[in-house]
């Protein structure tokens, strides 16, 4: 009787949370090779494949959607179950914030796989809008926190670089409007001062038509057709296209930043679990 490999289980969630073969294949230590036998395999014993494949990576199958929530929790119960067995795991309290746009999925599968290791570990989690993250910092109200900043301070730990650049949606170019419509957070942060200012600079007329607490609302504003927005270059070029005419790049980097007294096992272990899955 065929069964199902508990290591099979980890290449398809890795794959799965990269987005690719060959992400997934870093963030478990083995090469793209070795990672789509162990998929082959794993397909020929459930009967069905798991991924689609297409230009930009992968995506789940009706299966692969049937199978993830299933891997999640036995991989999750496997490490659990270790962590007890072994002794002497880890303890006490921490307070994460992190962004509550499209980083989070990444985000929170980090701080799931970290709880599921460390159940002893108390974990609260913060998703907001990066704005408020450096003064919970400073105030002691958050430990650590994962966010957006337009440069890196000496004490950050970069995990990613990216840029922003004006977009609108794929089917909908708003370049030729004599005033172009705009939308942005609602209320004050460096993403918003970014994108009015420059257009200032340029000298484009502009009116603000859509506000949202997060990227992810900009982001469906601007796919919908009814503004532009300051987005990351990395958009989906199925979704998103460069705007006509507004060609400048603003570097921005996803950190993780430490509060001045959070230190102590628990806090470094979480922050080696954070730089470990963005740099695989």
């Amino acid at each position: 009787m065929a069964h199902i490999n508990s290591d099979h289980l980890r290449t398809f969630l890795a794959i799965h949370d990269a987005g690719s073969v060959t992400g997934g294949a870093a963030r478990i230590g083995r090469s793209q090779s070795a990672a789509s036998l162990q998929i082959r395999q794993l397909e020929d014993v459930i009967g069905q494949p798991l991924f689609r494949r297409h230009g930009r990576g992968v995506s789940l199958t009706p299966a692969g959607e049937k199978l993830r929530p299933v891997a999640r929790h036995v991989i999750q119960s496997l490490d659990t179950t270790l962590s007890e067995l072994r002794g002497g795991g880890l303890k006490g309290k921490l307070r994460i914030g992190m962004p509550d746009d499209h980083d989070r999925s990444d985000l929170a599968n980090i701080i799931s796989s970290f709880a599921a290791l460390h159940p002893d570990v108390e974990l609260e989690v913060h998703c907001a809008l990066g704005s408020g993250f450096a003064a919970a910092l400073k105030s002691g109200a958050l430990d650590l926190a994962v966010y957006e900043v337009p440069e890196p301070g000496k004490d950050d730990i970069v995990l990613r670089q990216d840029h922003l650049v004006w977009m609108c949606g794929r089917d909908h170019d708003v370049s030729a409007l004599d005033i172009l419509p705009v939308a942005v957070f609602d209320h004050d942060c460096w993403w918003r001062d970014l994108a009015l200012s420059g257009l200032d600079e340029a000298g484009r007329p502009y009116q603000v038509v859509f506000t949202s607490e997060s990227a992810t609302g900009v982001r469906a504003a601007v796919q919908a057709g009814i503004a532009a927005g300051l987005l990351s270059v990395s958009e989906d070029p199925e979704a998103f296209r460069p705007l006509e005419g507004l060609n400048t790049r603003h570097p921005t980097y996803l950190v993780l930043q430490k509060a001045r007294d959070a230190s102590g096992p628990v806090c470094e272990a979480m922050c080696e679990a954070i730089r470990d899955a963005f740099a695989s």
